[in-house]
């Protein structure tokens, strides 16, 4: 398989080539750099059309239909001329139902397309995309998501002139995916198609969102980054950090048994940390009524004693880096660990709460 991208060095351009690649097609890109002229000879040697390509920022309205429409008619004009049955994506614009130059040129390209697929049947998938966002996408050009996140991840003010205003999008790689079942074959219900899912987010909101994001490396407090538009807007202002922000610090305490530094929180799932003992250094001995923990040594040699508040039962686990487990705190049983080894010893913590210095909820306890 063979594949020829339109405006290949773009936004879109760019992340379907190098996924493209990794799945082992060739991809034969048309740019800037290159003329009408070259169409024909590129179209020879491909079997997939992605017509990415277009104007959208012209000196002059009239640049929307040499671009939009002058292109799509080359390339239509190319197929035709190969006599071969080439299939074509076109990347259009939710613009397409306005009264404006872009958005009538965009039509008239979807127009053109439609008609030159039933003279030759060569397949045609028009897609109208709403505003796209994601990695690579070039700041202050035509998508607020690059902009803020370029901005706000450089320290930079960010204008929200109508915080209200709902802005309609799709993620990049959902996009490349899209298109990416169409080139391997997957048919489509339809010539006019979706990219799915589509995201609604209001203009303020989406701006505070991008904000928290940089503020977590300070509360060190997680956005919930873990799946839908959260997850993929966070990804997205990451590919803005320049690399040397790619670290930041955290805290760190230490006194005589060793260092404790919190690493990670959550909103909802407690928070991760970390602590160092000196060998035959015991830390903890206190007990929690609700709260819970999970500890793992992964350095050195541990003993962790246990005691029942109310019974008095005690228990004791060994455990060491050499044989990864797992040992939980359990509510209303005193806790206490050892470094019984000749090094110090780490631990890896996860608190199912945030530590709040008002409601701590340990109370000391001797184990």
């Amino acid at each position: 398989m063979k594949v020829l991208v339109t405006g290949a060095n773009g936004f879109i351009g760019k992340n379907l080539t190098i996924r493209l690649n990794e799945l082992g097609t060739q991809v034969k890109a048309f740019t800037r750099d290159d003329s009408i002229q070259d169409l024909e000879s590129l179209v020879d040697e491909i079997d997939f059309v992605v017509h990415l390509a277009g104007e959208n920022r012209p000196k002059s309205e009239r640049d929307f239909g040499v671009v939009n429409v002058g292109l799509t008619q080359s390339i239509c004009d190319a197929v035709r001329l190969s006599g071969r049955r080439i299939s074509i994506i076109l990347a259009s614009s939710t613009q397409a139902t306005l009264d404006n130059a872009y958005g009538r040129s965009k039509l008239d390209a979807e127009t053109f397309l439609k008609d030159f697929e039933n003279e030759t049947r060569c397949p045609v998938y028009i897609y109208r995309l709403p505003g796209v966002f994601g990695k690579w996408c070039k700041p202050n050009y035509n998508s607020v998501v690059a902009t803020f996140c370029h901005n706000i991840s450089h320290n930079l003010p960010v204008q929200v002139n109508n915080p209200n205003f709902e802005l309609n999008l799709v993620y990049i790689d959902d996009v490349v995916e899209e298109f990416i079942k169409r080139i391997q074959g997957v048919k489509a219900e339809k010539k006019e198609l979706l990219v799915l899912p589509e995201y609604k987010i209001k203009l303020g909101d989406l701006a505070n969102q991008i904000k928290a994001f940089r503020e977590s490396r300070d509360s060190l407090i997680t956005e919930r980054v873990g799946s839908g538009l959260v997850s993929k807007l966070y990804s997205t202002y990451l590919s803005y950090i320049p690399p040397e922000k790619f670290s930041y610090s955290i805290p760190v305490y230490g006194d005589e048994r060793g260092i404790f530094a919190e690493t990670l929180k959550t909103k909802d799932s407690g928070q991760f940390s970390f602590f160092t003992v000196k060998p035959g250094v015991t830390r903890g001995g206190h007990y929690h009524h609700s709260k819970t923990e999970k500890f793992l040594v992964v350095q050195g040699r541990a003993k962790f004693g246990f005691r029942h508040v109310g019974s008095g039962e005690t228990y004791e686990i060994i455990t060491t880096s050499k044989e990864l487990k797992i040992v939980e705190t359990v509510p209303g049983w005193s806790h206490d660990i050892t470094n019984i080894g000749a090094e110090d010893m780490m631990v890896i913590l996860w608190a199912n709460k945030i530590f709040d210095p008002n409601n701590p909820d340990t109370i000391d306890h001797k184990v």
